[in-house]
């Protein structure tokens, strides 16, 4: 029988993932089918617990139910557990298992496809919620030579710092939070946007001179032109969507499942010429 896996989340029509997951599929000769869940709001674990009880061997979860997904995972493995989130979910026997691969897909577009160097690098990660949580673990072993969280909400950003604190060892000595407006006079080499702003057509209140020379600017918004890359672009900077970590998480995903790593960058072209016909 094929085995079945789907994307979670509302909205979820917009999930570039059954594509994603059909050409490693396709590549890999691994026989499955990949779908979509739309699940309500108040109902992602009766949605999750359905899927499983029809045959489904896993799910990846998108918005907004990260956190819910890792209460719901009986087991859970990898950065999920520093995370706090979980974006992928495997059904094996009786327990629900869950992961988080999307630090894993940022940190390898960044180094393996952008080749852009983390170790040694000042770093900004913009924005403090789940998809901050998601990457920091991951982040910070690739040893850089800071990381400046900000955030618009100050404390947010304080209350992250010091909760990876307490649980990495490898922090940088430059580990630390700042509001937007304390950041003048400070450049970085890899500034990340991990906030939604793009997709309302605004970005952070960043300073002008924030870009050091040769400065990657990464928005993980994918299939469009934020503000930030434009802003960015025009000091500059080199600029990147998320696409290149969707694919990267997804390939993660499908190795968790499926025991087999796919190429990725046969996949990131496709889409990438696809989205620019």
């Amino acid at each position: 029988m094929t085995d079945q896996y789907a994307v979670i989340g509302n909205p979820v029509e917009h999930s570039l993932s059954p594509q994603i997951h059909d050409q490693f599929a396709r590549a890999t000769g691994q026989d499955l089918t990949y779908g979509r869940i739309l699940a309500p709001l108040e109902g992602f674990r009766d949605a999750v617990l359905a899927f499983r009880a029809a045959g489904g061997k896993g799910l990846n979860v998108t918005l907004p139910f990260k956190h819910e997904a890792w209460r719901v995972a009986g087991v859970r493995s990898g950065f999920a557990l520093a995370a706090g989130a979980v974006n992928t979910l495997s059904f094996e026997g009786g327990s629900i298992e869950g992961h988080n691969t999307d630090g894993i897909g940022l940190v390898r577009d960044l180094m393996q496809n952008l080749r852009a160097g983390i170790r040694g690098k000042r770093v900004l990660l913009m924005g403090a919620g789940g998809a901050s949580y998601g990457v920091m673990e991951p982040l910070l072993r690739e040893q850089p030579e800071s990381v400046v969280v900000a955030n618009r909400t100050l404390e947010k950003a304080v209350e992250l710092v010091g909760y990876f604190e307490k649980l990495q060892s490898c922090a940088p000595q430059g580990f630390s939070a700042r509001a937007y407006g304390a950041l003048a006079g400070t450049q970085f080499d890899i500034l990340i946007n991990a906030t939604s702003a793009g997709l309302e057509g605004a970005m952070p209140p960043l300073p002008e001179g924030i870009f050091a020379p040769g400065a990657l600017a990464y928005d993980m918004v994918y299939a469009r032109r934020t503000p930030f890359l434009d802003f960015a672009r025009a000091r500059g900077a080199r600029i990147a969507d998320g696409l290149g970590m969707l694919v990267e998480q997804a390939a993660e995903s499908f190795f968790i499942w499926r025991g087999v790593r796919p190429e990725t960058a046969p996949v990131i072209r496709a889409l990438t010429q696809k989205a620019e016909e």
